[in-house]
């Protein structure tokens, strides 16, 4: 996929529906990611486009050589989009897990094409960037009188502020129907910002809890619950 850093690799699975489907992948994870859903997405004929961004093995550095918890990385999400455009997609759906998901969101706010986004599916996603370094940060066992100076080494490293974050939460960056699929064990995004998302925007926010599933397992822990929410929620968007 050209990107402005260069050639992103992606694989592409063809189908015979629209929209298509772009997915992506979050926090510690690759492009191997979104493949536990394509045998779903195969099965219900969609073309899926599973992206590798920048940062990832075989694609092009930050020019930073930093992670900004997807707000730089949505602009190869962007380019991703506008790929699957040239080729002839009509609409497209964004998929996308942890980072991936806030990704998503800063795509379709801020997209010169997101008039082709049918619909959103955020698989735990990073809505609170403030509370995600501090879990990555208890993660390492960092003591907890010292949590506060290393959440702000780490936005210092990753290169932002947790308060930038908000304008990707906002109601009104929110406009096409939208799958949350989280649950309230993720111990690296919490789920109470999704909670709050789906409450504000009823008519365009699902949101499907899954419960004592760690962050971007959800499918692991209830593949059938999973798979039948998103098969309600993308059918009715083809």
């Amino acid at each position: 996929i050209p990107s402005e850093l260069g050639p992103l690799p992606a694989w592409f699975v063809p189908g015979a529906r629209s929209p298509w489907v772009i997915t992506v992948h979050g926090l510690g994870t690759t492009r191997e990611h979104p493949l536990t859903m394509l045998e779903f997405l195969h099965h219900h004929k969609f073309p899926v486009l599973d992206l590798a961004y920048r940062g990832d093995p075989g694609a092009p550095r930050s020019p930073d050589g930093l992670g900004h918890l997807g707000e730089t990385e949505w602009r190869d999400m962007d380019a991703a989009l506008g790929y699957a455009v040239r080729q002839g997609a009509q609409r497209i759906i964004l998929y996308g897990w942890s980072t991936g998901a806030t990704m998503a969101l800063h795509t379709a706010a801020r997209s010169p094409l997101r008039d082709r986004i049918a619909g959103l599916v955020l698989d735990s996603p990073v809505l609170d960037g403030e509370a995600t370094l501090r879990a990555l940060a208890a993660a390492r066992r960092t003591p907890r009188p010292l949590l506060p100076f290393v959440v702000r080494a780490t936005q210092g490293r990753w290169g932002r502020t947790a308060e930038r974050v908000a304008p990707v939460i906002a109601p009104d960056a929110v406009k096409v129907p939208t799958l949350l699929l989280h649950g309230p064990d993720d111990t690296l995004a919490p789920w109470e910002p999704s909670l709050r998302l789906a409450d504000r925007l009823p008519t365009l926010v699902s949101l499907h809890t899954v419960r004592n599933a760690p962050h971007g397992a959800l499918w692991n822990v209830d593949p059938q619950g999973y798979e039948e929410a998103l098969r309600r929620f993308l059918l009715p968007l083809t």
